[in-house]
């Protein structure tokens, strides 16, 4: 089941957190080519989906096994076999919503406020999931469904509400008549089998089919047409044709497909293309989100819902080729074995033949996990799977299947699995008594967390180690993706890693790295990205023709338009997948933005925010284009009321700060600055702006203060150097503006004037 826990969580979502993160702008056509148009999303259903019905005829055991799984019961038809909430005249009421719970002629139903804020009777339509909470799941006109934030607990067997801290208005998006809570944009791709959402843009409907209305046998299989005629040919040898037995999905633990089969879902990304996934590459159809800031720590271990992909890249098990089987039935999804009796079936004094690299040692034991046998501290996964609870009673386990590092809880404070266990401790001791059992040498090891960390916050000395990991080929991808994509932040001075990352053979590394051109001349772009428009992968293709579709389509040969055609063809399909929400149309406009069509973006961005007036991305470059196009006016007005909508939205304190400052609004732009720096502490760039701001007002004492910070968190940033050799120049603090006057000089040995900045300060201590 899908969490909401923030406003741009979503299940198909990594949709809003790619466009952020791994820059996937625009997916639409190049200015000579025709308007997107939602009318080219076919509604035809996927061929060849026999049911899981048929399955079951020769896979009597298998089609056993999985009957009674959560796959099974994804969702179901709401009927008193399947609803397990109290629906006998029970009430819930929860941040002043009241929700009254009955059966009325056979039917359940739910009376609890409605899209106009009028309470009403609705009809529950469908179940949805089935433990640790169920959902229940309301069908509104024009073919929407639409997700209860009211949730039956099935173990404590009461009902909660999965937002207990927050009253949504019914314009929210994350109301539960809202966009956010509809089960055909957020839920559908992964809880029903052969998925259609056949949305309508021009009639803003939905049609949306499947074969199978939960996760049955061709959800993982593939479709089975081709599998049921394979089984009835008189002679199979004859069938050449029906390779993998007529299945498009390879589940030989060699091949990717065994695990990337569970990876469509079991993963937070965005979709790039609408086929069908099975049997297909997962970045031929899907990004996942990177190691980004909001979704993961800097460590990689989990913060925000990811469903166990991302984790488990980054693990040494996924390096080893391990597959998700290899632990779970694939079946009735259960693990294979019960406790850390899982674990030591590879984990074991005997070298195991498919994984080689593997000590061999007696692992089960106190001497390995240093806690009294049967205990929790000698739980395998306590230990290497820390679990985090989302939607307020579903526990996950991180799969990325770490060491606990207290020490990198003393410097970034990311948690582990140490103190998650012994909370009245600190993590100084918890890290003591790793030293202890395994030597100092442990925490000595650099882990990429801390590259991570510095490259989040921007610090000058992050660059070279990002690039160091960036170039690690030792890494997992998606870590080496995510430094890329911080790298991206350094704009021309990472251009070199960015040209060294886009002929990576790892795709996602391709992928995150083509952005990176952005700040680049066109004959870079064209000399470096230009080839990627034939690459394999759907992923790096639509990357590259995102960046060159602005520049003339004479600067590319024959064979690369060719080429930029068929990429663009993929970008619009990329769109034309989630045309249902914002981000989609915030793509659109950032495309038509840079091709300089500014009324075409206008609407673009609107749009974006009449899906959900709390998308801050659109509600910033909205603002940015009224502003490029002098309409100050109206951007501040976005501004603001995006700001009214979420207060603590730093980034939009420091866009109103910076444009009120334009303006020469200064006390304004000031209070705005100010509270941008508060809500974003580790930015130095906020923090440098807010100074001039203070020093502009006359507030002296706290501008240098302010300056000194942003020194602080960059302490190469010529800029930042500059302005304080001005400011205590200004004020004549001849000896605290020499050192200042000296290091700007290191950075800069070629300028003019702070060579003569630095004779002038000393000129003036020699005259004191």
């Amino acid at each position: 089941m899908c969490a909401t826990k923030a406003k741009v969580a979503n299940c198909d979502a990594g949709t809003v957190v790619i466009v952020l993160a791994i820059g996937m702008h625009i997916v639409t056509a190049a200015a000579d080519s025709p308007p997107l148009s939602p009318s080219d999303v076919g509604a035809n259903r996927h061929p060849g989906y026999v049911t899981s019905r048929v399955c079951a005829d020769c896979h009597a055991t298998q089609f056993e096994s999985w009957r009674g799984s959560h796959h099974d019961l994804a969702m179901q038809s709401a009927t008193a076999a399947t609803v397990l909430g109290d629906f006998d005249a029970a009430s819930f009421e929860s941040n002043g919503v009241a929700s009254r719970f009955f059966i009325r002629d056979g039917a359940y139903f739910v009376n609890t406020e409605g899209p106009d804020g009028k309470y009403a009777d609705f009809p529950i339509k469908y179940t949805f999931g089935v433990e640790p909470l169920q959902q229940y799941l309301i069908e509104f006109p024009g073919g929407r469904l639409q997700s209860l934030t009211v949730a039956w607990d099935t173990q404590r067997e009461s009902w909660f509400d999965l937002y207990p801290d927050e009253r949504f208005t019914t314009d929210n998006p994350l109301h539960w008549t809202g966009l956010y809570q509809r089960w055909n944009f957020q839920c559908a791709d992964c809880h029903s089998t052969d998925l259609l959402k056949n949305y309508d843009a021009q009639t803003d409907l939905y049609d949306t089919l499947w074969s199978d209305i939960n996760v049955g046998c061709e959800a993982c299989h593939g479709p089975g047409e081709r599998h049921v005629n394979w089984a009835r040919k008189d002679n199979v040898n004859d069938a050449q044709e029906y390779s993998n037995f007529g299945l498009s999905v390879n589940f030989d633990t060699a091949s990717p497909h065994s695990l990337e089969a569970c990876a469509g879902c079991h993963s937070r990304r965005h979709r790039i293309s609408a086929e069908n996934f099975r049997g297909q590459a997962y970045l031929d159809v899907f990004v996942p989100a990177t190691l980004r800031a909001g979704l993961y720590h800097a460590d990689g271990q989990i913060l925000d819902e990811v469903y166990v992909y991302g984790s488990f890249l980054q693990s040494r098990m996924y390096q080893a080729g391990v597959v998700c089987s290899d632990c779970h039935d694939p079946h009735n999804l259960r693990p294979k074995a019960v406790g850390n009796d899982l674990c030591t079936r590879c984990h074991q004094q005997q070298r195991q033949v498919r994984f080689q690299s593997l000590t061999a040692a007696s692992y089960d034991t106190p001497e390995h996990h240093h806690h009294e046998s049967g205990t929790p501290g000698a739980a395998c996964v306590n230990c290497h799977m820390p679990a985090r609870t989302y939607m307020i009673v579903d526990p996950r386990r991180d799969h990325s299947f770490r060491v606990p590092r207290p020490d990198l809880s003393i410097k970034q404070h990311t948690p582990n699995a140490c103190n998650n266990c012994h909370q009245s401790e600190s993590p100084s001791w918890a890290a003591g008594h790793i030293d202890t059992w395994f030597g100092e040498q442990r925490r000595r090891a650099q882990h990429y967390g801390e590259i991570l960390a510095a490259g989040r916050n921007r610090l000058s000395e992050a660059l070279p180690m990002l690039a160091g990991l960036a170039s690690d080929a030792r890494q997992p991808a998606i870590v080496r993706a995510t430094a890329i994509e911080l790298l991206r932040g350094y704009g021309v001075q990472a251009i070199n890693e960015m040209i060294q990352a886009v002929q990576d053979e790892d795709a996602l590394v391709r992928a995150t790295a083509v952005p990176g051109f952005g700040s680049a001349d066109a004959q870079v772009r064209i000399a470096n990205v230009a080839p990627l428009l034939s690459d394999p992968v759907r992923a790096v293709r639509i990357e590259a023709a995102r960046l060159l579709a602005p520049l003339p389509k004479e600067r590319l040969d024959e064979q690369q338009q060719q080429a930029m055609r068929r990429a663009l063809a993929e970008f619009r399909e990329a769109q034309l997948t989630t045309i249902d929400g914002p981000s989609s149309h915030f793509n659109i406009g950032v495309f038509y933005s840079a091709l300089g069509r500014t009324p075409v973006a206008e609407q673009a961005y609107l749009t974006s925010l009449r899906l959900d007036p709390y998308f801050l991305p659109a509600a910033a470059n909205l603002a940015n284009l009224y502003n490029a196009t002098g309409r100050n006016d109206a951007a501040e007005s976005v501004l603001r009321d995006s700001l009214a909508r979420d207060p603590e939205a730093g980034e939009l304190h420091y866009s109103l700060g910076l444009l009120l400052a334009e303006q020469n609004k200064m006390t304004q732009s000031t209070a705005a600055l100010g509270r941008a720096s508060e809500l974003l502490p580790g930015r130095a760039r906020v923090h440098y702006n807010y100074a001039l701001a203070l020093q502009q007002t006359g507030r002296l004492f706290e501008a240098g203060i302010t300056l000194r910070k942003a020194l602080q968190l960059a302490p190469d940033d010529t800029q930042i150097v500059y302005a304080l050799v001005a400011f205590y120049t200004q004020q004549q603090r001849w000896e605290e503006a020499l050192p200042m006057a000296e290091k700007l000089v290191e950075l800069a040995p070629d300028a003019p004037q702070p060579q003569q900045m630095l004779r002038d300060i000393r000129q003036q201590l020699m005259a004191e």
